[in-house]
């Protein structure tokens, strides 16, 4: 079995399309036992914690939408070959994610985390969603067929906040200042939204040493 470590954020449209790109490695190496551990890496550890108008965020990342559109164009485009139709467009607000990385957190104790982070994908790049909102989070939930009361309670409180900012500084401390970025077995790396075949040498290192 192989361990990855998974580091992104579910506002990074990259990290989504580097979710699609191991899945496409995982199905062309069928025999590849594998368990994703997903980590939290703020992109924005410093975002309001009720998020930002896009348009702001925009002229503070990208310095002005134009610049942003000729970026998010060419994701589109590297999307729609991984299927994903990114809809940019819909996003009004560009939240904070510590919620929603404590959500990934205890989902895990539910086995459900590559549930909840494809859903979280979607409902930020498809729908537009504010992700960073309790009430999304638990209609997120509730279409996961997943009880919302146990979380509530645990997103109401302090526990898992400490976590997210720990992944965060685990990962700079190590030398990833960019997501996604794979951890195998605690021991190698890949970073960035790599072509499947890229993941080929970790897998087959793992089966030789078993």
């Amino acid at each position: 079995m192989i361990q990855i470590d998974l580091f992104s954020d579910v506002i990074c449209p990259w990290c989504f399309i580097g979710k699609r790109r191991l899945e496409r490695a995982l199905n062309q190496r069928s025999n590849s036992g594998v368990d994703i551990n997903w980590r939290a890496f703020q992109l924005n550890p410093d975002m309001p914690k009720n998020g930002m108008p896009r348009d702001h965020y925009l002229e503070a990342k990208f310095g002005g939408p134009d610049r942003a559109k000729t970026i998010y164009d060419n994701i589109r485009k590297t999307g729609e070959t991984e299927g994903i139709e990114f809809e940019f467009e819909k996003i009004q607000k560009t939240p904070n994610t510590v919620l929603a990385h404590r959500l990934i957190s205890w989902s895990k104790d539910q086995k459900k985390s590559d549930l909840i982070v494809e859903s979280l994908f979607k409902a930020y790049f498809y729908e537009g969603r504010d992700i960073g909102s309790l009430e999304t989070l638990k209609e997120i939930l509730e279409d996961s067929n997943i009880d919302t009361e146990s979380f509530v309670r645990y997103a109401k409180s302090d526990e898992g906040i400490d976590q997210v900012a720990n992944d965060t500084r685990y990962a700079y401390s190590n030398g990833i200042t960019g997501v996604p970025c794979f951890i195998f077995d605690k021991k190698y790396s890949i970073s960035g939204a790599q072509e499947p075949e890229a993941f080929f040498p970790l897998f087959d290192l793992n089966i030789n040493n078993t």
